[in-house]
């Protein structure tokens, strides 16, 4: 298939720059098979069956933008991509002129990281080591908001953009499925009898990088770490056993269900994965998808098209559209059935 096939226009107006005004307050867009419902996210738990287990992703959003200059005086900006030592980092780096290894960024007029080298696009560089990086970015860190989010880092991100059950540190983007879900509806889903477990994906800058080729299957994935415990494989196990059903919370958690199934079957998962999911893929662990509304030519509604069938994919977010429903990170959610599913059973 073809980038162009998975475009669709988005009026700028429907891109959410603010969170609802509750966690639950936004709008859910059911799509089985061709039919899409319109309905309130709360509205979920009336799809959700006794045995059923939901998996989230239990990453959390690190202040990863740090904002310095450099000892010549020159603005720079760093996004931390990823922790790799007690004193070490990846990052993205914004100045007039890449810094060449040696070079000493002062940040916030309180420390510094030094440039030591690069991988690709990503600089390496050390922090000043009286405390860890995580430590220096909990202190003087920015939150990293999407691009498209065209304003300033609010006091409500710090809280907003970050799930309520995320526990690892690690994310540079949340996964923003999980944004919709507070403590009490969590407690509802268990009442009705379904299970909660948790895998880990620390999602990248990456997630936000277009897909530049025209032919998809050319595209190569960004690489991010995941893990996939032993508790979560018996989850599943037990919820297939029941006759219950696995319902991902977004595309970060099919990825790693996924990623730790290409064997056939769901095995204990620690390391990277480039999974690609696209048209065609064959899905081994998930039967319902929780997700948000995504961007045009995009890996994740690639994703999403797989999973629902690509001409429904595209006629609900023709529907979306038209129905104004909010898009990306702050905005509304979909509740995907696999294609050729039936509510009652695979």
């Amino acid at each position: 298939m073809k980038r162009q096939d998975f475009y669709f226009d988005l009026p700028e107006v429907l891109i959410a720059q603010q969170p609802a005004a509750e966690r639950r307050a936004s709008r859910l867009l059911v799509l089985e098979g061709q039919n899409c419902l319109d309905k309130q996210f709360v509205d979920l738990l009336d799809f959700i069956q006794p045995n059923d287990l939901l998996v989230f992703n239990n990453t959390r959003v690190i202040p990863a933008r740090l904002f310095g200059k450099k000892q010549t005086g020159g603005q720079v900006e760093l996004l931390i991509e990823r922790i790799v030592s007690d004193s070490q980092a990846l990052c993205h780096i914004r100045s007039s002129k890449s810094p060449k290894p040696g070079t000493k960024l002062i940040i916030e007029q309180a420390f510094e990281v030094e440039v030591v080298g690069r991988q690709g696009a990503l600089f390496e560089v050390v922090f000043d080591s009286t405390k860890t990086p995580l430590e220096w970015l909990e202190q003087f860190g920015h939150m990293p908001l999407p691009p498209y989010i065209a304003r300033e880092e609010a006091q409500v991100d710090k809280e907003r953009y970050q799930t309520v059950y995320g526990t690892r540190p690690g994310a540079v983007a949340a996964p923003t499925a999980g944004l919709h879900f507070d403590d009490a509806m969590l407690e509802s889903i268990k009442q009705k009898g379904a299970d909660i477990g948790f895998v880990t994906l620390h999602v990248g800058a990456g997630t936000f990088k277009p897909v530049q080729v025209d032919k998809i299957e050319e595209h190569k994935m960004h690489s991010e770490w995941l893990e996939v415990q032993p508790g979560l494989v018996a989850q599943v196990a037990k919820t297939r056993q029941a006759g219950g059903r696995v319902i991902a919370v977004g595309t970060t958690s099919v990825r790693c269900l996924e990623t730790a199934s290409v064997q056939g079957e769901l095995r204990p998962f620690t390391g990277e994965t480039d999974i690609f999911i696209s048209p065609g893929y064959v899905f081994q662990q998930v039967d319902l998808l929780i997700t948000n509304f995504h961007l045009p030519e995009s890996t994740l509604i690639m994703l999403v098209s797989a999973f629902a069938g690509y001409e429904n994919t595209m006629n609900a977010y023709r529907h979306a559209v038209e129905q104004a429903y909010r898009f990306f990170s702050y905005g509304d959610a979909m509740l995907v059935f696999k294609q050729n599913t039936q509510r009652n059973g695979k």
